[in-house]
C-alpha cells in the first residue's frame, strides 16, 4: 500500500490551478455536446410529432453508437499526455494521429454498416410506423456525421493530452452555434423537413472535424511528425482502446438495465427515472470534467517520470472530487422539490421522484470519488484493470436492480442499487489507487 504523500500549501494551490485551468473548459465543452441534439428537436418539434419520434428514435440509435466508441478520446488522452510529459512532442502528435486515423477507420466501417440496415435499425428500436420513415431518413443522412464525430472524439483526446482544454470549448460552442443556424436554414428557409435537419447537424460537425484537423496538423508540421497512416501504430491505438471499450459497454449495460426495471415498475416511475437520470447525466459532466484534468495531468506526469507528482495530483484530485459530489448533493437536495415541476405536472411521477432524488444526492461523494479515480487511472493507461472493475460491478448490480420489481421499494430502490452500483466503482477505484500498480512511469505504459 502505498502512502498519501505530504504536499504544502504552495503545491497545492499549483495542483488547484492546474486542474481548474482544465476542468472549466472541459466542463464547458461537456454541457455543449448535448445541445446539438436539443437543438435539432426544438427546430424539429414544430415539423410535427411524427418527425419529433422519428428524430428521437435515430438520434438516441446515434449517440449510443458513438458514445461506445468514446475510448477514441479517453485513451488517445493518456497516450499523448504521456509522450508530452516524456518531453517528446513529435511522438505526441504522431501518437495523436494514430487515434484519429482510427477514428476514421470505424467511422468508414459504421457508415457502411449503417445505411443499409437503416430501416431494420428503426424496426428494432421501436419507431412506429408513422415515425419510421423520418427516423429512417434522418438515421441514413446523418450515418455520413459519424467519421467526423469520431474523428472529433480523437482530436480531443490529442488536445486535451496537450493540456489544451479551450480549444475542444470554443469548437463546440461553434459547432453549436453552426448547427443551430444551418438547421433553421435548411428545414425552414429551403423547406428540406428532417432532411434538412440532418444534413445541417452532418455540415456543423465535419465542420468541427475541419477545425481539429487543422489545428492537429499545424502542429504536426511544425514538429516534423508524420501525417501518414501507420498500421502498427493504428492497431496499437486499438488495442489501448479495447479494454476501455469493455468498460464503456459495461456501463452502457447498467443503465439500460435500470431503464428496462424502471419501465417494469409503472408508467409514472419510468417518468421520473427519465427525469432524474437526465439530471444524474447532468451532474455527472461536473465531475467527468475533473476526471478529465486527471487524463491529462496524471499521464504527464507519468510520463516525465514524476511519481510523485502523480500520486500528489491523485491525492488532490479525489479532495475536488469529494468537495465537488458535496455541493452538487447539497443543491440537489435543497432544489428538488422545484426541479421537478419543471418537467412533470404529475404527482405520481413527483411522488415517485422525490425520495429517489434523496438518494442521488447523498451519493453524490461517492460519485465524486469514483469520477476522479476513473479519470486517474485511465491517465495512467491502466485501460485493463477499469475493464475488470467494472465487468465486477456490472456482475454486483444486475441482480440487485433484478430483484427490485419482485421486493418493492419501487424507484427509491432502484436508485438505491445504483448508489450501490457507485459505491462498487468507487471501492474498487480506491483500491487500485492505494495499490500504487497504476503507477507506471516513461513515455509508453
Amino acid at each position: 500500500m502505498t502512502q498519501a504523500p505530504v504536499t504544502s500549501p504552495g503545491e497545492r494551490r499549483r495542483h488547484d490551478r492546474e486542474i481548474v485551468a482544465l476542468a472549466v473548459p472541459a466542463f464547458g465543452a461537456l454541457v455543449a455536446e448535448p445541445l446539438f441534439v436539443m437543438a435539432d428537436s426544438a427546430i424539429v418539434g414544430h415539423l410535427g410529432t411524427a418527425q419529433l419520434a422519428g428524430l428521437g428514435v435515430a438520434s438516441a440509435l446515434l449517440m449510443t453508437a458513438v458514445g461506445v466508441f468514446v475510448f477514441l478520446a479517453y485513451a488517445t488522452t493518456s497516450a499523448v499526455a504521456r509522450r508530452l510529459g516524456a518531453g517528446d512532442l513529435r511522438a505526441a502528435i504522431r501518437q495523436g494521429m494514430d487515434g484519429i486515423w482510427l477514428a476514421l477507420c470505424i467511422g468508414i466501417a459504421a457508415v457502411a454498416v449503417t445505411l443499409p440496415s437503416a430501416p431494420s435499425l428503426m424496426a428494432l428500436f421501436g419507431a412506429s410506423d408513422t415515425a419510421a420513415p423520418y427516423a429512417t431518413t434522418y438515421l441514413r443522412i446523418s450515418a455520413f456525421g459519424i467519421p467526423a464525430m469520431l474523428i472529433v472524439l480523437a482530436a480531443t483526446g490529442v488536445l486535451r493530452g496537450l493540456q489544451d482544454t479551450r480549444t475542444p470549448l470554443y469548437v463546440a460552442v461553434g459547432g453549436f452555434a453552426a448547427n443551430a443556424a444551418l438547421n433553421v436554414l435548411l428545414v425552414y428557409g429551403l423547406g428540406l423537413g428532417i432532411a434538412g435537419s440532418a444534413w445541417g447537424t452532418v455540415m456543423a460537425q465535419w465542420a468541427m472535424a475541419a477545425v481539429y484537423l487543422s489545428v492537429v496538423v499545424r502542429g504536426a508540421r511544425k514538429h516534423g511528425a508524420s501525417l501518414r497512416p501507420d498500421g502498427p501504430g493504428i492497431r496499437a491505438c486499438a488495442q489501448a482502446g479495447a479494454p476501455l471499450l469493455v468498460r464503456t459497454l459495461s456501463l452502457r449495460a447498467i443503465l439500460l438495465i435500470a431503464t428496462a426495471v424502471a419501465a417494469r415498475l409503472g408508467d409514472a416511475e419510468m417518468a421520473a427515472h427519465q427525469i432524474i437520470l437526465s439530471l444524474w447525466s447532468l451532474l455527472a459532466f461536473a465531475l467527468d470534467a475533473i476526471a478529465i484534468a486527471g487524463q491529462a495531468i496524471i499521464g504527464r506526469y507519468l510520463g516525465a517520470g514524476d511519481a510523485r507528482g502523480a500520486r500528489e495530483t491523485c491525492q488532490r484530485m479525489i479532495q475536488w472530487g469529494i468537495a465537488t459530489g458535496v455541493v452538487l448533493g447539497l443543491l440537489v437536495m435543497v432544489t428538488r422539490s422545484a426541479f421537478l415541476p419543471l418537467f412533470s405536472e404529475d404527482s405520481g411521477v413527483r411522488d415517485a421522484a422525490l425520495p429517489a432524488l434523496v438518494v442521488v444526492a447523498l451519493v453524490q461523494p461517492v460519485c465524486g470519488i469514483a469520477y476522479v479515480l476513473d479519470g486517474v487511472l485511465m491517465g495512467a493507461g491502466d485501460g485493463p484493470y477499469l475493464a475488470r472493475a467494472m465487468l465486477l460491478t456490472l456482475a454486483v448490480f444486475t441482480p440487485v436492480a433484478l430483484l427490485v420489481p419482485t421486493l418493492g421499494g419501487g424507484l427509491t430502490a432502484l436508485w438505491g442499487a445504483m448508489a450501490l452500483m457507485m459505491a462498487m466503482r468507487m471501492l474498487t477505484l480506491w483500491l487500485r489507487s492505494r495499490s500504487g500498480r497504476w503507477i507506471v512511469t516513461g513515455a509508453t505504459r
